[in-house]
């Protein structure tokens, strides 16, 4: 048994699993799935288990079922790409350059306008909450689970300090991409640059009430985290 399938009880687990096998291309679209009874069977849980994990992925759109056909995955089109759990499984192979890109493209949309908005509104709970996340993240380190973590909840602070309530609805799906690239980075890479310092940078700003200075440091955290990740795939 696994250290995840410990942790996740048996349908959540049973769901990362095939999950994973289908975003890093181990079980392609248009594959069909082992039914049921043989999954329950490989798995050793009951089929009301394997049902649950099956709802699951058919609810990130990475599967459906049809009476006769057996459970099919699903084109890539179909597939809720910023559902938090599938951007992290994508990451656990080496996910397209193209879709790494796509990824950054859209943080590079998102980011920088939500820290000159944080720069305007965040409160000094906002601000407590975020250098809270930083001194966790410089005594842990990113490399670390607890680093990680922190970075994953200072960059939903920022969102949260935007009081847009659709911002703030992307914080699931940005701190899985920062999560799920920076554990890709230090799994894949010999060494990284630190972006620590970046990071102070940005909340420098946030906390002085400098939207310009916001928006610039988020740009730079961005990059570098782009250009490490690229190099990471390349490596």
């Amino acid at each position: 048994m696994t250290e995840q399938r410990k942790r996740n009880p048996a349908h959540q687990s049973i769901a990362r699993e095939i999950g994973v096998a289908i975003a890093t291309g181990r079980y392609l679209p248009g594959t069909i799935l082992p039914g049921e009874l043989d999954l329950a069977e490989s798995r050793g849980v009951s089929r009301s288990v394997v049902r649950e994990a099956l709802r699951m992925l058919a609810a990130k759109g990475l599967i459906e079922s049809r009476p006769k056909a057996g459970t099919r995955v699903r084109a890539r089109a179909d597939w809720n790409l910023l559902d938090p759990d599938l951007l992290a499984w994508m990451f656990e192979g080496e996910p397209p350059m193209a879709f790494v890109e796509s990824l950054f493209q859209l943080r590079m949309i998102v980011e920088p306008a939500a820290a000159e908005l944080a720069a305007r509104l965040r409160s000094s709970r906002h601000v407590g909450r975020m250098g809270h996340a930083l001194e966790v993240m410089e005594e842990a380190g990113l490399s670390s689970p607890e680093g990680q973590a922190a970075d994953q909840q200072f960059h939903n602070i920022i969102l949260e300090a935007t009081a847009n309530d659709l911002l703030i609805s992307l914080s699931g799906s940005i701190g899985a991409a920062v999560r799920a690239t920076t554990l890709f980075k230090h799994r894949k890479a010999k060494q990284l640059r630190d972006s620590i310092p970046l990071h102070r940078d940005l909340f420098a700003a946030i906390t002085d009430g400098d939207p310009a200075a916001a928006r610039a440091a988020t740009i730079t955290l961005i990059l570098q985290a782009q250009e490490d990740t690229e190099s990471s795939l390349k490596a």
